[in-house]
């Protein structure tokens, strides 16, 4: 072992011990960077310690996706490394594998680790691979990625430094569908959902357009939200056929999803939270992994991914939003009986450009009839767009400071409550002692 790494290795132990006592950072990337400094080829020299190494990346669904993958790996008895808190740029990659890794141990059975889509590239020209599961690309960040065929040519590059990939890829997504390279490209799809308990499917009004690979415009069989779908063009190009087929029925508090004739049953909600636990289904089930379906009931979600909490006493449910097609798909499952508060940040790693809140369906919010609390850095602009989407201004509460918003939020709710928050106003929010596990 190079004495670099191995002093890395213990470098990181001790930082997390000092950060765990002092509480000073929540240490999901700072490790990760010094370990770094110390040891520039640190993924490198990490190869040897995994036996199967599984990447995820897209636009939306990267944590829960990759959280629930762990979560069916963990419980059927195998070892492996995550970074479960999401920061997933190459300094919170490190931070993961540093202070987790033994090296004296036998080699892990996996890792699983979820990729920023610009830093796969970066990734695998450090750390072998041989699967990568992609979830969906919508428009996000557009400061960072630009435009999504720029955001699908990160991915691309990465998969092009591993010939021997295998690709777990969305069906009902064209641009996820049309990934090239690697050895083997397995497909994973919804042929139908229903909506059980009242659920309504609340079409809404930003749509992405794709144009085949002959220059027309798509066309769809089906159409389940954004571009995903069943899709096909006159020229003969379309959809390809999923090995792991599901068909989804949603309630208010889970999901049915049944996969090739089996039904799992998940505490997630919403269509886009299916299909992460569909993806999840197909990878694992691709491996080799046992007891799925017992498993699958007993996951708990990430920090903010649909995550509840209690807020003095009263139930909080925390779900992040970070992009146009993924706001509206949570404002679907939003509860309009629920004390609401939207906190948004534009900060780096939630993006500069926070244009997206015009291209999201905050109308979704127009009939609600009690205040909604805006936060964060952008609370203004989030009012404004409240404003336009019809929310009368004298239900909108503006109070930029996330902590003293949460407090009053707490004070006041008189029923359930609700909160949006963008990456970094949900670390905020996370850190805070007032909100509680049951």
């Amino acid at each position: 072992m190079r004495g670099d790494f191995f002093l890395s290795l213990i470098f990181a132990r001790l930082a997390k011990f000092s950060l765990d006592i002092t509480k000073l950072s929540s240490g999901t990337a700072i490790i990760g960077k010094y370990a770094l400094k110390i040891c520039p080829k640190f993924l490198i020299h990490a190869n040897k310690y995994f036996k199967t190494k599984i990447n995820v990346t897209g636009t939306n669904g990267k944590t829960t996706t990759s959280g629930l993958i762990s979560h069916l790996i963990k419980t059927s008895g195998k070892s492996l490394i995550n970074n479960a808190m999401g920061a997933n740029m190459l300094n919170g990659i490190v931070n993961a594998i540093a202070i987790k890794l033994n090296p004296f141990a036998s080699p892990y059975d996996y890792s699983v680790i979820e990729s920023d889509e610009a830093f796969l590239e970066v990734i695998y020209k450090n750390f072998e691979a041989d699967y990568l599961l992609v979830t969906n690309l919508f428009r996000d960040q557009l400061d960072r990625y630009g435009e999504l065929a720029t955001t699908k040519k990160f991915i691309q590059n990465g998969i092009d430094l591993h010939p021997n990939l295998t690709l777990i890829l969305n069906a009902d997504d064209p641009l996820v569908a049309s990934f090239s390279g690697g050895n083997n490209h397995i497909y994973y799809g919804v042929e139908e959902v229903v909506y059980a308990d009242g659920l309504n499917p609340k079409e809404s009004k930003t749509e992405e357009a794709f144009n085949c690979p002959c220059g027309k415009t798509l066309k769809y069989t089906k159409k389940f939200y954004a571009q995903q779908g069943h899709y096909y063009c006159d020229c003969g190009y379309h959809r390809p056929e999923p090995k792991y087929k599901a068909a989804i029925t949603l309630y208010k508090d889970h999901s049915v999803i049944e996969v090739n004739g089996v039904e799992y049953h998940t505490p997630l909600v919403g269509l886009y939270n299916a299909y992460n636990a569909l993806s999840a289904i197909a990878i694992t089930k691709e491996i080799g992994i046992v007891n799925i379906k017992e498993n699958i009931t007993s996951f708990k979600v990430a920090f903010g991914r649909s995550e509840v909490k209690f807020l003095n006493g009263k139930r909080t449910l925390i779900q992040l939003i970070k992009n146009p097609i993924g706001a509206n798909e949570v404002l679907k499952t939003i509860d309009k009986n629920s004390n609401l508060l939207i906190a948004i940040n534009d900060n780096y790693a939630d993006g500069r450009d926070v244009s997206w809140l015009w291209d999201a369906d905050f109308t979704i919010l127009s009939d609600i009839k009690k205040e909604i609390v805006v936060s964060g850095i952008r609370a203004n602009d989030m009012a404004l767009r409240l404003k336009y989407a019809g929310v009368k201004t004298s239900f909108i509460k503006v109070m930029p400071d996330i902590k003293q918003a949460v407090d009053y939020i707490g004070k006041t709710a008189d029923n359930d409550i609700t909160i949006l928050p963008t990456y970094t106003a949900l670390l905020t929010i996370n850190k805070m002692k007032c909100l509680r596990r049951k």
